[in-house]
């Protein structure tokens, strides 16, 4: 474990403004919403703020001010967060991102997990916690080969985590962090205490079909929506990751777009993005894949893992998945399986949690009710 610490040179944030400032802007769009992507006046306003407004120092800052680290696995760097709670019998637990997320995801829980006490709460519910960057993604390594896939990188997490000293834990994640805290709690049920999905992939059952819920037929409904409106970025990114990595590097306003809309869709918002995630929070998260230039390197991710995630999602094979696991499934998530059909996959669900707010990004939009969750299934299994 080496320290690591972010100095990003003057010279690499102006030559973010001069390739704001020069952006090639398209017509708008011929429709007055979202339905053909993110409006024009909206990137435009948002760039203009990213180029004359935005501090990355902020950023940066809070990051530099919790350990950091550098480790190399199986020949690659892997960066992550190491933020030990006071409590010295604090539960270690490994939360992992996904796209398009950063560790900056968890910027507002890191502190009550691991200090519950300077936040109203108890001791007992204290973590050590442990935030990897995926490979290719932040500051850690990009591939120069591929398999870096998901079992790939849940095998890096053990080891990581043994190499911390840490011989019993718990795994949370969401996106590609759900999979991956899945496939760990696999692999290692000596060692994973239990998993936190947000939410577990699981899929329909035709068996329940002719008695579905009306929560049941609301998110069979919103699975057909996102495959037909809403996979072209999956499609794009699990197929020709390079092709669409030329511009995602290159010009800072396709990668803003190509985060953005993700962030208007994916997240429980009423009109507005800023109430639960800021202009500087999105942006914060954009710097993080435009400051290492990891438009590419994290969108091979899904031509790696994909197929391997959809097919978890839209059918019944699978290993079972026998380690105590909680399930937590905001109302804006993309998948929502119920506890029925998740627990065809999950024999052991011992915490299950509806939220009544809360989408894609649930950390950042809801830390509170993120963290209520994080600690009702740990006090199950720690």
């Amino acid at each position: 474990m080496e320290p690591f610490r972010i100095d990003v040179p003057r010279s690499q944030l102006d030559d973010l403004r001069d390739r704001l400032r020069a952006t090639r802007w398209p017509e708008p769009a011929t429709v007055d919403d979202w339905s053909q992507g993110v409006p024009l006046g909206y990137v435009r306003d948002l760039c203009d703020y990213w180029a004359t407004a935005y501090d990355w120092r902020r950023a940066e800052g809070w990051l530099n001010g919790l350990p950091q680290y550098r480790t190399e696995v199986d020949g690659l760097g892997i960066h992550l967060l190491h933020v030990r709670s006071p409590h010295a019998d604090a539960f270690p637990l490994v939360m992992t991102h996904g796209w398009p997320g950063s560790t900056l995801e968890f910027r507002k829980v890191v502190g009550p997990l691991t200090d519950p006490v300077a936040y109203g709460g108890s001791p007992a519910d204290a973590f050590h916690v442990v935030v990897p960057s995926l490979p290719g993604y932040g500051f850690s390594d990009k591939p120069g080969r591929s398999g870096w896939g998901v079992e790939r990188i849940a095998a890096a997490w053990a080891t990581i985590m043994d190499r911390l000293g840490y011989r019993r834990y718990g795994a949370q994640g969401s996106d590609w962090g759900t999979t991956v805290s899945t496939l760990l709690g696999v692999a290692h049920p000596d060692r994973v205490a239990g998993i936190h999905l947000m939410p577990p992939l699981a899929p329909p059952d035709p068996a329940t079909f002719d008695s579905l819920t009306d929560a049941e037929r609301s998110a069979l409904d919103s699975l057909r929506e996102a495959d037909e409106w809403g996979s072209g970025y999956s499609r794009q990114q699990a197929t020709r990751p390079q092709t669409v990595g030329y511009g995602l590097v290159d010009s800072p306003a396709a990668l803003c777009a190509w985060i953005a809309e993700k962030y208007w869709f994916w997240t429980d918002h009423e009109g507005s993005l800023d109430p639960v995630v800021s202009r500087d929070e999105l942006l914060d998260t954009v710097m993080l894949y435009w400051l290492p230039a990891a438009g590419a390197s994290a969108a091979r991710l899904y031509w790696e893992s994909i197929r391997q995630v959809d097919e978890w999602i839209s059918s019944s094979s699978g290993v079972a998945v026998d380690v105590p696991t909680g399930c937590t499934v905001f109302p804006k998530e993309l998948q929502r399986p119920s506890r029925r059909w998740a627990e065809r996959r999950f024999t052991n669900i011992v915490h299950w949690g509806e939220p009544a707010r809360g989408g894609h990004f649930a950390a950042l939009e809801q830390p509170g009710l993120f963290v209520d969750e994080v600690r009702s299934f740990f006090r199950l299994v720690r």
